[in-house]
């Protein structure tokens, strides 16, 4: 049988990995990645995350199940902490699932049974795996304009433009912050103009929310999915836990479903339940449970909050540095726009073949679209990162 297949292409990201671990020279620098590493180069356990590990080991009792909408403690514990009080509980439904890719493929398939023919529309650049999942789930997607590569900002008239000519039969996948991979952002006032259009065409929200806390800060970066849930009568959010508790490889995240009224948020939940039973029957507990903990423990959750905030301001610290960098050794404010934007990533606006030279010549690898990881640049070759920048710009 597998003879008639062929090789799948490999994720573009898990490639360059791989060509970065086979390259044997010292100096070589890895963008590529989205991983949080702190001045060591090492993706620590937060302290909050810890604390809560040993209270979970000490008191557990049980490996059972946990059923198949996963541990509803952590699922209400991330409804406040996104939502807050911007929609009325009795509207949003939710289940856990692994990781935001998870919760992500969960919303694709409700979304297929109640629009069949219906089109969803992802940012022009959008994280790389966006276009895939919605083509495996049977949606077509498309792009809205997004990114401008000359000016490092949002085209956000170009965007406007695209969402007011949508209809009540379109779903807009939107980034709730630090957008994915170019770290351009809305601005509130923009937050503010898309959901108007979105009322206005009927248009379905749908957010990807995988960076909470690591733009301005954990109120300032919910602004853009709280003015949806508040305006809106129906969304949909993919909350990730994997950046913002440091818990990659738990796989913690939920699916949310926000409908008109009770009723249709009961719908929704049940229609997500049996995706999930269908899927991976029921999500792991580890992740979630720890938490759940943290979010329920004042002393845990405001540890947590602090280890948020210096990524945060460690990351923004690596933007100015690197920008400095650069107009000290070029005169050039060409590259001051990685001050602007905000979370982990930039899209730096270089050409595939400059990409392939910075890997070819100077050992620095990152995405074929330009996208570098902020968060994981060494301190220490930030003058190297510089003067390879500049000398291929030139």
């Amino acid at each position: 049988m597998f003879e008639k297949l062929q090789k799948a292409p490999l994720d573009k990201i898990f490639k360059l990995l791989a060509e970065y671990r086979a390259d044997e020279r010292t100096d070589k620098i890895d963008l590529g990645i989205g991983v949080y590493k702190d001045k060591n180069g090492n993706t620590p356990i937060m302290s909050s995350v810890r604390k809560a590990e040993k209270q979970i080991f000490d008191e557990a009792t049980t490996k059972t199940y946990i059923g198949v909408s996963g541990n509803r403690g952590f699922c209400d514990a991330i409804a406040d902490l996104v939502f807050d009080n911007s929609v009325d509980g009795s509207r949003i439904s939710s289940v856990q699932a692994p990781g935001g890719t998870g919760s992500i493929w969960v919303l694709l398939q409700v979304i297929k049974r109640a629009r069949p023919n219906g089109k969803i529309w992802i940012s022009d650049p959008s994280w790389p795996n966006h276009y895939p999942m919605c083509q495996l789930a049977g949606l077509e997607p498309n792009y809205y304009p997004y990114f401008d590569h000359e000016t490092g900002k949002v085209k956000f008239d170009e965007m406007l433009a695209c969402l007011d000519g949508l209809s009540e039969e379109d779903t807009v996948l939107l980034h709730g912050c630090c957008h994915n991979p170019t770290g351009a952002n809305l601005t509130n006032d923009q937050w503010d103009k898309v959901a108007q259009s979105l009322k206005r065409t009927g248009a379905f929200p749908f957010v990807d929310l995988a960076y909470l806390g690591f733009g301005e800060g954990l109120e300032q970066d919910a602004y853009g999915l709280r003015k949806l849930a508040s305006t809106q009568p129906e969304m949909m959010l993919a909350f990730s836990a994997s950046k913002n508790f440091g818990l990659y490889r738990e796989r913690a995240g939920v699916a949310f479903c926000i409908g008109k009224d009770q009723l249709a948020a009961d719908i929704a939940f049940s229609q997500m339940g049996n995706v999930v039973r269908a899927s991976y029957s029921q999500p792991p507990d580890h992740g979630a449970e720890i938490v759940r903990v943290i979010l329920n423990d004042k002393d845990l959750r405001k540890e947590w909050e602090g280890e948020v905030k210096e990524v945060r301001e460690r990351v923004k610290y690596l933007r100015k540095k690197l920008a400095n960098a650069i107009r000290e050794r070029s005169n050039s404010s060409d590259f001051d726009f990685i001050v602007e934007h905000s979370g982990m990533f930039s899209l730096l606006g270089l050409t595939l073949e400059q990409v392939n030279e910075l890997k070819k010549q100077s050992a620095i690898y990152m995405l074929d679209d330009s996208r570098i990881s902020i968060a994981g640049i060494p301190e220490e070759k930030i003058a190297q990162m510089a003067d390879a920048l500049i000398k291929i710009t030139r």
